[in-house]
């Protein structure tokens, strides 16, 4: 088993450490993320990472982007799984540097499973998932009791750019409950469409939270009715994240409450 369970803060020659970035605000990056980002001599990394969580790599290690962009010729997984191993192999200290969680639509478990076969140690260090911080940072609350007590992550399109065929939509829309669907405004027709057909209101609450954690984060609600017009009317940047379920209508509540004035600790005697 090739999986580096010590208690270091950083990968050792011929490691590869498999890195959750967080959301993209640098101040929401792990303590172990970063000390790994200081002491990595390569960093593979993707389009969501900001620019803050890029400039903690060290000087002088090689930073290579392999981000897959919409509209851009994507680096295939098998050319990075490749690199990741060549870089151990050559005795580097590796970073795979990925936005949110890494084996949350990361394709950690993908990487993870090509350095074992490889025989290369490897370690996964979690971020902050998109689908927690997004929400958080429009004031939902995915859960909340009384209202919502499940909540479902789903990426919205497969491989090919369809509706991932391995998800049930119909039987998603019956159960209830909360919804944060990724990358899913390029399929927001089909998802809305097949959303409605399992008997969700058209009325239910629906959020897209774009540049979560980021300057110019920009949040538009609406309704599963609305929620495609209004979307393209607004024209939202990436990336962005949706939230389905009575749990969105919360954040104007929560949003507007003021803050409750905390008392002062106690002095506590020398």
């Amino acid at each position: 088993m090739q999986i580096v369970n010590n208690e270091n803060d950083a990968p050792a020659p011929g490691e590869v450490w498999l890195v959750g970035a967080g959301p993209g605000d640098p101040g929401l990056l792990t303590l172990r993320a970063a000390s790994a980002l200081r002491a990595a001599d390569l960093v593979l990394h993707d389009a969501l990472p900001g620019p803050g969580v890029l400039r903690l790599v060290r000087r002088g290690a090689a930073l290579v982007d392999v981000g897959k962009r919409k509209g851009c010729a994507p680096v295939r997984q098998n050319e990075i799984n490749a690199q990741l191993i060549a870089g151990a192999r050559a005795g580097l200290r590796v970073v795979r540097l990925k936005g949110g969680d890494p084996f949350l639509f990361g394709r950690g478990g993908e990487e993870a499973a090509a350095l074992a076969e490889a025989g290369i140690p490897w370690r996964v260090v979690p971020g902050v998932s998109a689908g927690l911080a997004a929400p958080a940072a429009a004031g939902i609350p995915v859960t909340h009791r009384g209202v919502s007590a499940a909540v479902t992550f789903v990426t919205g399109h497969a491989e090919s750019g369809a509706l991932p065929a391995s998800v049930d939509w119909d039987a998603l829309g019956r159960a209830g409950g909360t919804i944060v669907a990724f990358m899913a405004l390029s399929r927001m027709d089909e998802i809305v469409l097949r959303l409605l057909a399992s008997g969700r209101s058209p009325d239910t609450p629906v959020a897209i939270v774009a540049r979560a954690t980021l300057p110019g984060q920009a949040v538009l609600h609406s309704t599963l009715g609305a929620c495609t017009l209004e979307a393209r009317r607004t024209a939202l940047p990436s990336p962005a994240l949706v939230v389905v379920g009575e749990v969105v209508g919360l954040a104007a509540t929560l949003i507007a409450a003021p803050a409750a004035e905390q008392p002062l600790p106690a002095a506590v005697p020398a």
